[in-house]
């Protein structure tokens, strides 16, 4: 139905998470509206971003300098962890500007179903920084659902005989959320974080 390059083009494109077929046709028929400038600039971005951009030795982040800039920057809590999935939860929580730690990405969760174990993700690396004993704290901010909880139980388990302060990111009610939507597990994990006021 195609020539061969538009199909080629879509396929990549449905190759990408959260793509479908439609998607994937209206980018490909976007890319070939540009200028062979722009699409030049679009293809050189993407060659640039894959050879200058590594994970950082220390956090497992993606950077172009190693270590990262967190990682690097003397002023951070150098003993203090905030363990996530993704690197783009950094970028997340950064943007709150009220951590002043560093970070762990573990690049995705423990998920039997799925075929992914904790050989799979980067735990390893976490327990290696631990063990140097310069760590007070080991924040989990994994996401709150089952593989999040299941991920954050198995390495608080691990970093029990190191007597490092492991917590877990707070949950509840959003901010403008109401009640009568709000469901059984995150009413309680609300009820369970509550605090005093006034």
């Amino acid at each position: 139905m195609y020539a061969t390059p538009i199909a080629r083009l879509i396929e990549e494109f449905a190759k990408m998470p959260g793509i479908g077929k439609r998607t994937a046709e209206r980018l490909a028929y976007y890319v070939l509206n540009l200028s062979k400038q722009e699409v030049d600039a679009f293809a050189d971005a993407l060659i640039c971003a894959k050879e200058k951009i590594t994970f950082c030795p220390v956090c497992q982040c993606l950077t172009e300098t190693v270590p990262c800039a967190i990682c690097g920057d003397e002023r951070r809590e150098q003993d203090v962890i905030c363990v996530v999935e993704k690197p783009k939860d950094v970028i997340k929580i950064e943007k709150t500007r009220e951590f002043k730690g560093t970070y762990h990405v573990l690049h995705g969760v423990i998920s039997p179903m799925d075929g992914v174990g904790p050989d799979d993700i980067r735990i390893k690396e976490l327990l290696a920084r631990v063990t140097t004993g310069d760590v007070r704290e080991v924040i989990m901010a994994t996401n709150p659902n089952l593989e999040g909880e299941a991920t954050a139980m198995y390495i608080a388990k691990l970093l029990k005989p190191f007597n490092i302060k492991t917590t877990r990111l707070a949950h509840g009610i959003p901010v403008g959320g109401d009640l009568e939507y709000a469901d059984e597990v995150t009413l309680t994990r609300a009820l369970e974080g509550r605090h005093e006021i006034g």
